[in-house]
């Protein structure tokens, strides 16, 4: 059985593509919103954040023979613990990774972290739109909330723990898009106008994450970008393929018959 950390399009995508190669799979991801379509798919799944030790578990009780991580670029601790967990149970740890884009412009300002993105975001003040998700929302509101000359717009997933987030920070609801993408480059570029936005801070996710739309709506209408880049992580064995991570797969982990 393979254990795979999941919860984006394409971590799913690759759930399924593990599962017709003939393997057992058990996913595991955050939300209970996330793990609909992959039950749809007939995939087993783990609802909630597993800490090393708790993966470790996860591994001996279900005999898990690798750990596939395909958690999202920015899903650093859930990485960490992966290699963690597969480090101290002596199984193979595999990275699928987006490909990496590469992205050019006088408006681009690239930044290391969070902090460093609202720090500069600070400086720039205007009409600022966050589409860095919520998990880090504190570190906008801390910098950006009643800073004078500053709106700040945070547009993330519609969901429940989201608004309540926005609601315990003080952001107004009219500061708030709840929508879930991905979206083209048009309705970008209306968003962008619909609120006035001078500066949007987004991070390097991958095509899947529809940054690329993201930023030609925003140089089409001269509108700066702040973009986080990834966490720096030595994954070890790492794929941005589907194919060739699955090829490495039967090469290091066998099938186990049925009796």
């Amino acid at each position: 059985m393979i254990l795979c950390l999941a919860g984006t399009s394409d971590a799913r995508e690759l759930a399924v593509q593990i599962k017709e190669a003939g393997y057992e799979i058990l996913t595991t991801v955050v939300t209970e919103n996330a793990s609909i379509e992959l039950k749809r798919q007939g995939l087993d799944v783990h609802v909630g954040r597993l800490a090393a030790e708790q993966m470790m578990d996860m591994i001996n009780k279900h005999h898990i023979q690798a750990v596939v991580d395909a958690s999202h670029p920015f899903a650093e601790e859930a990485s960490k613990n992966g290699m963690e967990a597969a480090k101290q149970t002596n199984i193979p740890y595999i990275r699928y990774e987006r490909d990496t884009q590469s992205f050019e412009g006088e408006a681009i300002t690239f930044v290391s972290s969070y902090e460093e993105a609202a720090e500069l975001a600070a400086e720039k003040k205007g009409v600022i739109m966050l589409t860095t998700g919520s998990k880090t929302l504190h570190i906008f509101a801390e910098k950006l909330l009643g800073l004078p000359g500053t709106r700040m717009i945070a547009r993330m997933l519609p969901r429940k723990d989201n608004m309540e987030k926005c609601e315990e920070l003080g952001i107004s609801q009219k500061d708030i898009i709840a929508i879930q993408g991905p979206f083209t480059k048009e309705f970008d570029e209306a968003l962008y106008k619909q609120y006035g936005v001078t500066l949007m801070i987004t991070k390097e996710s991958g095509k899947v994450g529809s940054v690329d739309e993201k930023l030609k709506a925003a140089k089409q209408l001269g509108i700066e970008t702040i973009l986080i880049k990834r966490p720096n992580i030595d994954y070890g064995t790492k794929f941005s393929s589907f194919k060739e991570l699955i090829a490495h797969l039967k090469q290091t982990v066998f099938i186990k018959e049925e009796v």
